[in-house]
């Protein structure tokens, strides 16, 4: 086997699900190469040594640049923050590194433009980690719309909902909380969860032409974690957008951090002519099916339980009857990454793909401050 020797930025959450996804991803899947953990980098040393020492990484790093002067790295994996995602994929692609970056793809679509020229000029490998589209139960969705299952599409609706940030106690800012910060995330809920279902959309059903939104920020001001001092809240708690896609249908979307009850709820449901389903994380391995030929008198909505080995990925698992998980999204993902390279297929979601998720999400924010229909 080949190694792909991997450095990941960022050892937060995110570095954990990448981390994860490296270790177990050669476990279940053949390929010609198998990731090696070979740095991991952040600005606490003492933290970045704690995450190497229980990953399994060789090295440790405070400063991301020392990582693209390295000959033994082949990779570089960016978990930080949104705001540094251009500097580091634009470094790391003119130092010749594959880069995976975590979504949403840049602040605005400006940035993510610069990325794309940036591994597209290098010629490196890339992808962006909207895993959702490898949950199987996602993908057999993909699978029955392109063989025309469903056939004409009339509707797509999705939500993703959460309560975390209800308490006006919740800070800003800081290792913990950067996503409440604009000048860390960009935006709300739309870069950080309707990112999520606006690239899952477009998967599954087509581009997007234009879009009507509304946001709401509920606590207007907050105390920065870093400084102390409280500043005013300039990202979107809340949004919900109509839209039109290039096929005909309109799209539904909805997302918010004040859905009391809801930790992480996000649901698509698209109607056609001649079926309709839908999907829900909470239940995730289970694709909910409805086929108007059925005959009238058993005609109705059915649980599809995603276990079979002819299922997506599902093969690489367990007995037909036991589930996965959320984890092995991102297992699939490097999984799917090791293949491209093996096959020289360009991998997707690239950064390219991922820009489009980044133009509807800045004329999301654009419709709704200016109150007006955005053409994407």
């Amino acid at each position: 086997m080949k190694p792909l020797n991997v450095a990941i930025v960022g050892c937060g959450f995110m570095g954990r699900t990448h981390s994860n996804g490296y270790a177990q991803a050669p476990h279940f899947f053949e390929s010609e190469y198998k990731p090696v953990l070979k740095a991991v980098c952040a600005r606490n040393r003492e933290n970045a040594q704690r995450f190497a020492d229980v990953w399994g990484y060789e090295s440790v790093e405070t400063d991301w640049r020392e990582l693209l002067k390295r000959d033994d790295i082949d990779a570089i994996d960016v978990c930080t923050p949104n705001h540094l995602h251009q500097e580091i994929s634009v470094a790391a692609a003119e130092a010749g590194k594959m880069v995976l970056c975590e979504k949403p793809l840049a602040m605005n679509q400006a940035e993510g433009e610069a990325m794309c020229q940036a591994v597209e000029k290098a010629g490196v490998p890339n992808m962006v980690w909207y895993n959702y589209r490898r949950v199987p139960a996602v993908t057999l969705a993909k699978q029955l719309i392109d063989e025309g299952r469903l056939g004409k599409i009339f509707h797509y609706r999705a939500n993703f909902l959460q309560d975390w940030t209800i308490s006006a106690d919740v800070p800003q800012g800081g290792a913990a909380t950067w996503r409440l910060d604009a000048d860390s995330a960009g935006s709300g809920v739309t870069g950080d969860l309707l990112a999520h279902c606006i690239d899952t959309a477009i998967w599954l059903n087509g581009g997007i032409n234009d879009v009507t939104a509304m946001t709401e920020t509920f606590v207007k001001e907050r105390v920065h974690a870093e400084t102390g001092e409280k500043k005013p809240v300039k990202i979107d708690d809340a949004c919900s957008f109509l839209c039109h896609f290039e096929n005909g249908s309109l799209g539904l979307f909805e997302s918010t951090r004040y859905a009391r009850g809801h930790k992480a709820l996000y649901t698509f449901e698209i109607n056609g002519e001649n079926a309709s389903i839908r999907w829900d994380l909470h239940d995730l391995h289970r694709l909910e099916f409805f086929d108007h030929h059925d005959d009238s008198v058993v005609r109705g909505w059915r649980s599809v339980h995603i276990s079979d080995g002819d299922m997506p990925y599902m093969g690489n698992w367990w007995v037909p009857g036991l589930n996965i998980g959320y984890e092995h999204t991102f297992i699939h993902q490097v999984a799917d990454f090791l293949k491209s390279l093996e096959t020289g297929e360009p991998f997707h979601p690239s950064f390219r793909d991922a820009l489009l998720t980044q133009k509807v999400c800045d004329a999301v924010l654009a419709s709704a401050n200016e109150r007006a229909w955005k053409t994407v």
